[in-house]
């Protein structure tokens, strides 16, 4: 306890500053967390690989006596942490949720990795995972599915799924994602808990081994229950790696500065279901609308608008950029048949798309993102951010693979239903998942805010001030916990 507060229901930044004054041990914050994933975790698997729990409460006590030397490593000292089963974690199986990667042991940490443990963090295990990070359903035969925290029956989205959920239930304080096709944002959305894809090159997304100049999908970032504790992690996550040749310069440590949390005047354009051409569920376009209603009470101006640029191009330019990098980036499994034939049909389906891209294709869809790209620019001359729904459905029952329709309307990829995503992705934008609601079933729900280029501290002020006026939504908690 804190206080009259219980360990695990401090946030990150309360919880550190009691370790810091030395009113909380290492030790009791390692045992209160390992305590409630004991509890909760069985019934929705969002922790698996879990360390040994005398070798978590050495390292706590190694923390503890740091702290009585005076010494601290920093925000994190002393944080239970789960990373992501897709960065490398030395020593501690990375399993990408295949069967194929169940032994794989890296040597190394993802520069990711290293910064949260450089500054103080103490990994407990992994975050479930999809099968390769493909599709936002959290389920792979390494591990099984993890379940939605508010209704365990459903999905809890994914690629950061395990994340979402153990900061919805309390498992963790802060937890790290990734996102190339709203893998960090969808999950967040239906976790009801916040969750920011950087600007790209924000946080050096920095694998083992794979490309540093060509893989401009996906990044790396930070998911949290607040605000202010979403920009502490981006503080420690962020900031520039030689080793990634597109990483930002700007220190990170600017995160850390205090958040100024304010609307007034801000220029928001919602964008909606694109004038019809997204299948969305019913409820999710009002429910959005209600929580930009919100920013309207802050002073904001919001205002509906056309994205004013071919949706279908936009896919199509999407289609030939992920058939590219996810095709590379499993080519040697799928190009083996022994291998092939042991991966999900997704990630089969993935491969052989890539295989009849040829060069002048890829070129062509570069300059297509190039081109709408700088359409988005024309829009940041009329607003400071632009809203989207964080999913086009409501979170769908754990034992489907992917919905096949969304309002009667079918869908032609396994992944078409998270269309609403890749704007913010194809143009490198930073881009925030913050709660909006739930429906009469008690579902969370997410709004997408997209800031301009590497305008993410602009971003997380914006999220702030809207954060004040949805304490009642922050309040609820799942049943299970």
């Amino acid at each position: 306890m804190a206080g009259d507060t219980p360990i695990t229901e401090l946030d990150a930044c309360g919880l550190s500053a009691a370790i810091h004054r030395r009113e909380l041990s290492c030790r009791e914050v390692m045992a209160a967390a390992l305590a409630r994933i004991d509890a909760l975790n069985p019934a929705v698997n969002a922790i698996v690989a879990r360390l040994p729990a005398d070798v978590l409460r050495q390292q706590a006590d190694e923390r503890d006596a740091m702290l009585a030397r005076g010494r601290s490593l920093g925000w994190m000292h002393g944080f239970p942490m789960a990373i992501k089963d897709i960065s490398s974690v030395a020593g501690v199986p990375t399993t990408m949720g295949s069967p194929l990667l169940a032994r794989n042991v890296p040597k190394h940490d993802s520069a990711m990795v290293a910064r949260m443990k450089a500054a103080g963090g103490i990994v407990i295990g992994r975050s479930n995972v999809p099968e390769f990070g493909l599709g936002s359903h959290t389920c792979n035969p390494v591990y099984g599915s993890t379940r939605n925290a508010w209704d365990p029956a459903r999905s809890a989205g994914g690629s950061s799924g395990g994340a979402a959920v153990s900061l919805a239930l309390r498992l963790q304080p802060v937890a790290d994602g990734s996102d190339m096709m709203g893998s960090l944002r969808n999950p967040a959305g239906w976790g009801n808990v916040w969750g920011l894809r950087p600007s790209f090159g924000r946080v050096p997304y920095d694998p083992v081994a794979g490309d540093g100049f060509v893989a401009q999908l996906g990044t790396e970032g930070p998911m949290a229950r607040t605000v202010r504790d979403l920009a502490m992690l981006l503080a420690v996550q962020a900031g520039r790696h030689d080793g990634q040749p597109l990483s930002i310069a700007a220190d990170g440590r600017a995160f850390a500065e205090p958040l100024r949390p304010e609307a007034r005047g801000l220029r928001i354009g919602w964008l909606g279901d694109l004038d019809g051409y997204l299948a969305v569920e019913p409820g999710i376009v009002p429910g959005c609308e209600a929580a930009l209603r919100r920013f309207e009470s802050l002073g904001a101006r919001v205002e509906p608008i056309a994205l004013g640029y071919p949706a279908d191009e936009v896919w199509q330019t999407w289609l030939t950029w992920r058939r590219f990098l996810v095709a590379g980036s499993i080519g040697p499994l799928g190009a083996n048949p022994e291998s092939y034939a042991r991966l999900k049909p997704e990630a089969q389906w993935e491969f052989d798309q890539g295989q009849g891209l040829t060069g002048p294709q890829v070129y062509a869809a570069s300059v297509a993102r190039t081109r709408f790209y700088r359409h988005l620019l024309t829009l940041f001359d009329r607003f400071d951010l632009l809203a989207l729904p964080t999913a086009q459905v409501w979170p769908f029952p754990a034992e489907w693979h992917w919905p096949r329709e969304i309002a009667g309307r079918p869908m032609d990829t396994y992944h078409r239903w998270m269309e609403v995503t890749i704007y913010a992705t194809l143009a490198g934008l930073p881009a925030i998942s913050a709660p909006a609601g739930f429906d009469d079933r008690g579902l969370p729900l997410g709004l997408q805010l997209i800031g301009r280029p590497q305008a993410d501290r602009a971003l997380l002020d914006a999220a702030a001030a809207y954060e004040q006026t949805i304490g009642e939504l922050l309040a609820r908690r799942p049943a299970l916990g």
